[in-house]
């Protein structure tokens, strides 16, 4: 009995070591077949686009419309650094009538978050016609708003300001969903690795939404720019 009683613990070992070996090896393959897709995904979506962003904004192409992605504001209505960076490069184009309009795109999910509104308002204190300014209340993510920006708003050219971080998937969106899009770089400080870390992990969000073919929440009533 004792000996029977020792086989079967013996069995029950060897049974489990084979399980944990499988398990483990099935840990380690999918652990690999995820970075090997984060690389990819990163190397495809910077390859893809480093040809439409430019550094000067006076070297960029015409377009149609600046867009202003959404970025943080304070609670006071004030602007983020980063985002004010991105509202003046457009200023600079629309100045430098690279551009005729400008569309603000961000979060106003609430009354109480509005990050559209007050990049108006900053717009025309620096003398930019309200009648050029267009907003997109419904931007709640990069991929939402260049939905938006073609759909809503029937934007078929494009100079995306925003930061170096920010550029490849933003150009990357907007040209996968048939927009004729050029980045700027609106880098002036203000950056920290971080958002770069944080880019190539929200680029395969990317990617799976393109795949498959995410709508945004909202779109509503067009609103044609030109």
């Amino acid at each position: 009995m004792f000996k029977l009683f020792l086989t079967q613990i013996t069995n029950f070992g060897k049974v489990h070591m084979w399980g944990l070996k499988h398990l483990l090896f099935f840990t380690v393959l999918c652990a690999g077949l995820l970075i090997i897709f984060i690389i990819t995904t990163n190397l495809i979506i910077y390859t893809e686009t480093r040809t439409y962003i430019y550094d000067e904004e006076m070297d960029a192409p015409n377009a149609l419309v600046a867009l202003i992605p959404g970025a943080a504001i304070f609670s006071d209505g004030s602007l983020s650094s980063v985002f004010i960076d991105r509202v003046d490069m457009a200023i600079t184009l629309y100045e430098a009538k690279k551009v005729s309009k400008i569309l603000v795109s961000g979060d106003n999910s609430t009354d109480s978050h509005n990050e559209v509104n007050p990049v108006r308002i900053y717009l025309i204190s620096k003398g930019i016609p309200d009648q050029d300014i267009f907003l997109d209340h419904a931007g709640f993510d990069t991929y939402s708003t260049m939905y938006r920006a073609r759909d809503i708003f029937g934007i078929s050219s494009v100079l995306i300001t925003t930061q170096s971080f920010h550029l490849p998937r933003s150009v990357f969106i907007a040209r996968q969903l048939g927009i004729k899009a050029f980045g700027v770089n609106a880098n002036v400080g203000h950056i920290f690795f971080r958002n770069y870390l944080r880019e190539m992990l929200a680029n395969e969000k990317a990617l799976l939404n393109l795949i498959f073919h995410r709508k945004p929440k909202y779109l509503g009533e067009k609103i044609p720019i030109n």
